[in-house]
């Protein structure tokens, strides 16, 4: 038996690093009751101010949740952060504590607050950045209440 012929290494082409600030997004969804209602005002006031919104027996959304990172992308990865990675931060983070809740009532960090979607999308900017390492940074919080209503939070340096 011959033995088997001799392969060459052949030399594999060089990677090139681009550089670039690049924008990237990912999409969550949950479902959460919540009811628009401040106990410093009264029910008429409320009532006038949030209509069906402040409803005693609460009311739910189907809400939208996209959270968007900037920076370069890794030279060795191409990556700014893997996309598993920060889908699940935004679980840990934000879903899997506002599922199928009741926002007003258990979610410790929204304890307080009235949670409009300008206040969620706050609120929830500020469960997610800390668990956004470098060279990655947060960008935006967009969340929709529904298809055609939404918030959206560029952070509090933004202007």
């Amino acid at each position: 038996m011959s033995p088997p012929p001799s392969r060459r290494k052949q030399s594999e082409p060089a990677v090139r690093a681009l550089t670039g600030t690049v924008t990237i997004t990912r999409q969550v969804h949950f479902n959460s009751a919540h009811r628009l209602y401040n106990p410093a005002k009264s029910l008429a006031w409320n009532q006038k101010q949030y209509g069906l919104c402040t409803n005693p027996h609460w009311h739910g959304h189907n809400y939208v949740l996209e959270v968007s990172l900037r920076g370069q992308p890794d030279p060795v990865t191409g990556y700014i952060v893997d996309l598993g990675e920060l889908k699940r931060i935004l679980h840990t983070a934000v879903v899997d504590r506002c599922d199928h809740r009741n926002l007003n009532d258990e979610v410790g960090f929204l304890r307080g607050v009235i949670p409009s979607t300008e206040n969620l999308v706050i609120a929830f900017w500020n469960e997610i950045a800390p668990h956004i390492k470098s060279p990655a940074r947060l960008h935006c919080v967009r969340l929709y209440e529904t298809p055609r209503n939404y918030a959206e939070f560029f952070g509090p340096a933004a202007t």
